[in-house]
């Protein structure tokens, strides 16, 4: 009994922001499965959507953000970026330790502030960058990281996420650069920790189809191209990454990790960072400020 007591003890209570697709499939479940985190206050725009989530695992229906805020040790958010972004900030005044979604805003203003306030009130955060949680997306990009004179390389993200299924209602997404914050952060992402940090943003265009096509600059040289879709009916997905250079050429091809597990791993480390004191981590908040700049110049660029 003594045992279990201390488990629940050191048990992180979270609450979560949030009653849609992906808060019911993979944020509620995994918070409540998890052996260092509770989930224990859930909030949404619909108090009828946040009982349908919390009543499961015996989670209380906040009245508001706030006392939500007040009632736990860490948030997780599952809501548009412009609503996190608000909302996050507020929780990290407060000092609560924050599990934020991609993108982190919808303005870079909004996530520069964002990311000062974690930095200022000491908390936690990590970006639900699903893919870089993925053990063996891990593996692969460990195994690129200790090869030099990589060259260039590639990410194509292309799918019919759009047309339907439990996103396809989704405004934000649907609005002319909703693409380009969703499928953007995971593809920049990613190539950016293949081939390094992103420098320059030397060509974006949008067709009127929605197809998104980056030329990037990194750190050491490399350039890479960057094809993005959520309106294409392709079937399966197509999700590729690939780099070439003095040793040779090396591609991965979609991920046989499921989200769940992904989301499992998240939280692994972020139980671990605040009991450890720990701050840093190559997906926490200023990973998404860094991949905010980057689609926020894109953005320009392609309207110039």
């Amino acid at each position: 009994m003594e045992a279990h007591e201390n488990t629940a003890d050191r048990q992180l209570r979270v609450g979560l922001i949030g009653a849609g697709p992906w808060a019911r499939a993979i944020h509620a479940p995994g918070i409540a499965d998890h052996p260092g985190t509770r989930l224990t206050s859930v909030w949404a725009r619909r108090p009828s959507a946040a009982a349908e989530i919390a009543g499961p695992y015996c989670a209380e229906v906040a009245d508001d953000p706030a006392s939500l805020f007040g009632s736990v040790d860490a948030v997780a958010f599952a809501v548009p970026p412009d609503v996190q972004a608000e909302l996050a900030t507020s929780a990290a005044r407060r000092g609560r330790h924050l599990i934020l979604e991609k993108p982190l805003a919808l303005s870079l203003a909004d996530a520069q502030r964002l990311a000062d306030t974690a930095a200022d009130n000491d908390v936690v955060t990590l970006v639900l960058l699903t893919r870089r949680f993925a053990s063996d997306v891990r593996s692969w990009l460990g195994e690129i990281a200790e090869l030099p004179g990589w060259q260039g390389g590639s990410v194509r993200w292309i799918s019919g996420g759009l047309l339907k299924g439990p996103f396809a209602g989704s405004p934000w997404r649907h609005a002319e650069d909703g693409g380009l914050f969703d499928v953007g952060p995971h593809a920049v992402d990613l190539i950016d920790a293949a081939l390094g940090p992103v420098t320059d943003v030397v060509a974006a265009h949008r067709t009127p189809s929605g197809v998104w096509q980056l030329v990037l600059d990194h750190q050491g040289g490399a350039s890479s191209t960057v094809t993005m879709s959520m309106h294409t009916p392709v079937r399966p997905s197509v999700n590729e990454l690939t780099v070439f250079g003095e040793q040779g050429h090396r591609e991965f091809r979609g991920t046989a990790v499921e989200p769940s597990d992904s989301y499992t791993a998240l939280l692994d480390d972020f139980v671990a960072m605040v009991h450890s004191g720990l701050r840093d981590h190559p997906c926490d908040v200023r990973r998404g400020l860094h991949l905010q700049r980057v689609l926020a110049s894109a953005r320009e660029v392609a309207r110039t």
